[in-house]
Parts: structure tokens; C-alpha cells; sequence
């Protein structure tokens, strides 16, 4: 367990936390404001994380498959818990979120396969981009639900959601992109032709 991958496995430890400090406030009076700005410590030490376990890694030189494998599911294991938080408060149309979900499993049986022959599947442009609109989403996700807690009166709040709802509909088409960018390479190694041949 290098130094970087402790910092990713921050992030996994950071996530329920995120989960409680949306799910609790929002059952007690007035807590809801408060519950915001524990939302926005976590969302950014958890983002921060993840620009830097990267990049220790290389630095140090400790970039290793378990890094490789940690880091993409601490990613989601974070994005999907703030996702469903979003759709838990009328924020994320239900049908995104489940296309995500889709993205994020098939990638991940992909993995399995693909980890059978000892292949380790890296992140593409495609999924790079995914990611960084998975935090910018997450980011302006974050800013509603404060703005609503807030400024429940701001007039500008309805164009600011449906703002939010194109930003996770793009993230969302491209996480398709990246999934079909990452079938492909799948389908060029020897896992995919051994499963074709069973």
C-alpha cells in the first residue's frame, strides 16, 4: 500500500461520509445549511485527492496495478454516491443516473474479463474527459442543492437547474463514448476472443 494509494483509499473512506452528511441534515430543521458546507469539505478533499494520487504516484514512481484498479473505483464509488444523492433531491432525472450506472457496471465486468489474462484496463481520452465532467457536474450539482438550502428564494434558480440537467446529460453521453472507446480495446485482446470462443 503505497503512499498514493492511500491517498485514493482516502476517497473510499470519504464517501460514506458525503452519503451521511446529505442524508442527516436533511430530517432536522435548519440542519440543511450546515449539512451544506460539510457536502462541500468532503466533495473537495475527495476531488483533491484525486488530482493528486495520480500524480504522486508518478512522481515517486509508485504507479502499480492496484493503483490502476483503486483509483477508477474509488472514482465511482464517490461520483455514483453524489449522483444518487442528486436524484434523491430532485436534482438528476432518474434515467441519467441509471445510464451512468449501466456505463460504470459494463466497465467494470470489462475489468473482471479483462484482468483474467493479467490485462489492467487504463483510462482512455475519453474516460479522462468522462471523469472530469463526472466532477464538474458533481461541482454544480453541489452548488444547487447549496443555493437551495440557502437561497431558496434566488429567482435565478430554476435556470441554474436545468443548467445542471444538461451538464449531467453530457456527462452521461459522453460516458457512453468512453464505454464504446474502451469496448473496442476490449475487443481487439485475447479475453474477448477467448469468451467468444467458450
Amino acid at each position: 500500500m503505497t503512499l498514493s494509494n492511500k491517498l485514493t483509499l482516502s476517497r473510499i473512506c470519504l464517501t460514506p461520509l458525503f452519503f451521511l452528511a446529505w442524508f442527516v441534515p436533511i430530517h432536522l430543521e435548519y440542519a440543511p445549511r450546515f449539512g451544506t458546507v460539510a457536502l462541500w469539505v468532503l466533495f473537495l478533499l475527495s476531488e483533491i485527492t484525486d488530482i493528486q494520487d495520480g500524480r504522486l504516484a508518478r512522481r515517486l514512481g509508485q504507479v502499480s496495478d492496484t493503483g490502476k484498479l483503486l483509483d477508477p473505483f474509488s472514482d465511482i464509488f464517490l461520483r455514483i454516491t453524489y449522483f444518487v444523492c442528486f436524484m434523491g433531491a430532485d436534482l438528476m432525472p432518474i434515467w441519467i443516473l441509471i445510464i451512468i450506472l449501466w456505463r460504470e457496471l459494463s466497465i467494470t465486468f470489462i475489468r473482471m474479463l479483462l484482468l483474467r489474462e493479467g490485462v489492467v484496463l487504463a483510462a482512455s481520452k475519453a474516460g479522462k474527459l468522462k471523469a472530469v465532467l463526472y466532477a464538474v457536474s458533481g461541482f454544480w450539482g453541489l452548488f444547487i442543492l447549496s443555493v437551495r438550502a440557502w437561497f431558496a428564494r434566488a429567482e435565478w434558480l430554476n435556470h441554474a437547474e436545468r443548467a445542471s440537467t444538461i451538464l449531467f446529460i453530457i456527462a452521461a453521453f459522453v460516458s457512453l463514448i468512453s464505454f464504446i472507446d474502451h469496448f473496442r480495446y476490449y475487443m481487439k485482446t485475447n479475453a474477448y476472443q477467448k469468451l467468444s470462443s467458450e
